[in-house]
């Protein structure tokens, strides 16, 4: 089971509905990672139970912004990411018939993945090497050429990414990678005195 948000419950929801990983990884971007992947729990529990693709994607989009601002927020910009989440859900109905499965599964090798992730409104490079990487390290979801697709996210004993995070311990070699290379960056920046 993965260990993302120190919430068993919301843990185990990721492990075991994708839609939920892939909303995760969706609103994983200017908040703490463990707030990104718990809002799937609370999404489910605030519509009521159900993370259905197409009732997502059906809603009103002030009322999915409405349940997105809630507090405590699903996220730091609850309308934005509102918008997101029902545009990846739109994109799992057109062209996943609704299986968001299907984005792996239909995968012939690793390209075609990073291919499938990568055409998923949201989802830049880095973000869909990172969910490439997180699909076959963590879910054992391993076409051909997987690892090369996640580049330097699907190397062996890395700490880069969520991808790499199953216990506390490994949470806090992410942290810590994280924070040295904000730290390199900075110190490539030109000093303006």
């Amino acid at each position: 089971m993965l260990w993302l948000t120190g919430d068993p419950d919301a843990d185990a929801l990721l492990s075991s509905e994708p839609l939920a990983l892939l909303i995760g990884m969706v609103l994983d971007q200017q908040i703490p990672m463990e707030r990104a992947f718990k809002a799937p729990f609370d999404l489910k529990e605030r519509l009521g139970g159900s993370l259905d693709p197409a009732a997502i994607a059906a809603m009103a989009p002030d009322d999915l912004a409405e349940i997105f601002g809630a507090k405590p927020a699903l996220h730091r910009f609850p309308r934005s990411m509102a918008g997101r989440v029902q545009e990846v859900c739109a994109a799992v109905m057109d062209t996943y018939g609704g299986d968001t499965s299907a984005i792996w599964t239909t995968a012939a090798d690793g390209k075609q993945l990073l291919a499938n992730v990568k055409a998923l409104p949201g989802f830049g490079d880095q973000k869909a090497r990172i969910f490439v990487a997180l699909l076959g390290k963590q879910f054992a979801i391993q076409p051909a050429g997987w690892d090369m697709a996640a580049g330097v996210y699907g190397e062996t004993g890395s700490y880069r990414s969520v991808a790499d995070i199953d216990s506390p311990e490994a949470l806090t070699k992410v942290r810590q990678f994280k924070q040295q290379m904000k730290a390199e960056a900075r110190a490539k920046l030109p000093n303006p005195g």
